[in-house]
């Protein structure tokens, strides 16, 4: 009897021990504590695994999804990577992440450190096997991940022959404080896609702080929307190594303060390094798309190591329709000086800029010609280009000439939708078999927003 009664008493005191007291609509109640669930992740993760909501993980140095596995994270949850060993979660070739978010309980990856700065962890890297034009040890359509991620195990290898590749799900997620220069030009990004296929939900994913690109794509297939690049280090939307995806409602926002000393940029495109023929070619399609640089009038100077909204370079086809350019130093470099001249997939019809505004840019437009093979291509012939009869694009002196609600404030009052009279509310055009399919949705504004639209609005976050 005194036994039964002693253990029942631990019993009960264990289960209190185990709970806390919270008090809701001014009644006090006993809710169970989360349990820890293994909050340090670390390592190689080699079969499936979930994060759950209600606790807080953390990366401590490289963290490896392995073996096919699936690491699933609930709506809710936080991931925080560790600063002092530059935490990072890679998602390897043949595995999934399965991080399904709501608009109220976004998931959320940034630094575990009490008073957060850009680059103090590693950020997401998702590798597939899809296509790219990359090469590693002599071997065509195998690339190594930037960042010192790669291992003796290829951990940090990507690309394949599928483009169908199912790297999982990204859906109502935030990464933040993430990127950081392994060695130049060998950097880790906030969000890095390689050779990723289009069997992967990309959704309603914000990247902030970054301390090199908020998103890159390396080589890959894979379809994005909505995607928000806020207060970037270096460029918001990078492509190389034969990206043929699409990517429609996209918003680039800078600090006009914060610049890299590279050389800043809304999107910055190559098919590759030298600027080969190499396929699979970068040819991506983004459609609504709002970049707002760094002037919000064309006095405001800002960091001077800002550059162009658009850097289309080195044999890159990549096309941009129905989208709004504004207050950058320059528009759009169309840059031919690196290997094939790239104006040439304007001219052969496998590279477009349609339906797309261009406000308030200091110098509109800009060419660069190569000095081994020149087209006789020059400024004037961008210009020619973009002002063409069937090009619906349009050129505006002032970035507010575009009318949208309040697109330079760096807090939550930021408002990227077009107001009453703009001319981002009609002149779209998904005529172009390039955008004519069943990726994209068809609008009838320009840009990334609507009137009244609320998409990039609740589970994001913006101010410092």
């Amino acid at each position: 009897m005194k036994k039964s009664l002693l253990i029942g008493l631990t019993l009960i005191a264990a289960v209190f021990s185990n709970c806390r007291k919270i008090e809701v609509d001014g009644s006090t109640q006993n809710v169970a504590a989360p349990t820890p669930d293994n909050t340090v992740l670390s390592g190689e993760i080699g079969s499936d695994r979930t994060l759950k909501a209600g606790n807080t993980y953390i990366l401590k140095g490289i963290v490896y999804v392995t073996n096919g596995a699936k690491l699933t994270i609930e709506a809710g949850a936080k991931v925080l990577g560790e600063k002092s060993s530059r935490g990072t979660l890679v998602i390897t070739r043949g595995c999934q992440i399965l991080a399904t978010g709501t608009a109220d309980k976004p998931i959320v990856f940034t630094s575990d450190a009490t008073n957060p700065s850009r680059g103090d962890w590693g950020g997401v890297v998702l590798c597939g096997r899809a296509t790219t034009n990359a090469s590693f040890n002599g071997q065509a359509g195998l690339g190594e991940v930037e960042g010192g991620v790669n291992n003796g195990n290829g951990w940090g290898l990507y690309g394949g022959t599928d483009d169908n590749d199912n790297s999982g799900t990204l859906k109502y997620v935030r990464i933040e404080y993430a990127g950081y220069a392994f060695l130049p030009d060998k950097e880790l990004n906030g969000l890095s896609f390689y050779a990723v296929g289009k069997g992967t939900t990309i959704d309603y994913v914000q990247v902030s702080f970054a301390n090199d690109d908020s998103f890159e794509w390396f080589g890959g297939a894979v379809n994005c929307k909505h995607l928000i690049a806020y207060k970037g280090l270096d460029d918001d939307f990078d492509t190389d190594n034969g990206f043929k995806g699409n990517v429609q409602f996209a918003i680039g926002f800078r600090d006009s303060s914060i610049a890299d000393i590279s050389g800043s940029n809304g999107f910055e495109s190559d098919n590759d390094a030298g600027g080969s023929a190499l396929s699979p070619q970068t040819g991506a399609t983004f459609s609504n798309v709002t970049l707002v640089g760094p002037r919000a009038t064309l006095t405001n100077i800002g960091n001077s190591n800002y550059r162009r909204g658009l850097h289309i370079r080195r044999n890159s086809a990549l096309s941009v329709f129905n989208s709004i350019v504004m207050g950058w130093p320059t528009g759009y470099l169309l840059d031919g000086s690196t290997g094939r001249p790239t104006d040439l997939n304007i001219s052969s019809g496998t590279s477009f800029v349609t339906g797309t505004i261009f406000s308030g840019n200091n110098a509109q437009f800009s060419y660069s010609a190569s000095a081994t093979s020149p087209t006789g291509w020059k400024t004037d012939s961008v210009t020619a280009y973009i002002n063409r009869a069937n090009g619906a694009n349009l050129v505006q002196t002032n970035a507010s000439d575009v009318k949208l609600g309040n697109p330079f404030v760096y807090d939550a009052g930021v408002d990227f939708n077009p107001t009453v009279g703009s001319p981002a509310l009609t002149g779209a055009d998904f005529t172009n078999p390039k955008v004519n399919n069943a990726v994209f949705s068809v609008t009838t504004y320009r840009g990334a927003a609507g009137a009244g639209d609320t998409w990039w609005k609740n589970w994001t976050r913006f101010g410092n």
